[in-house]
């Protein structure tokens, strides 16, 4: 029984590891991109603030807050 309470445990951590890696995989091009000039770096600042806000306000429809 201990063996499946540790095997259990390490579901969260696989969870995050996959996600964190999945968020580095995509955000990698668009950093090497943003490193160009200022333009670039000026549109991938509002692209990841527009996908922030749309989160936060699809979020809070969602649950009726």
């Amino acid at each position: 029984m201990n063996l499946f309470w540790k095997n259990i445990a390490r579901y969260p951590r696989f969870l995050i590891t996959s996600v964190s890696g999945l968020v580095i995989i995509i955000l990698s091009p668009l950093l090497k991109l943003a490193k160009k000039n200022l333009k670039n770096q000026l549109v991938l600042l509002l692209f990841l603030s527009l996908t922030i806000i749309f989160i936060i306000i699809l979020l809070n429809n969602m649950l009726n807050l």
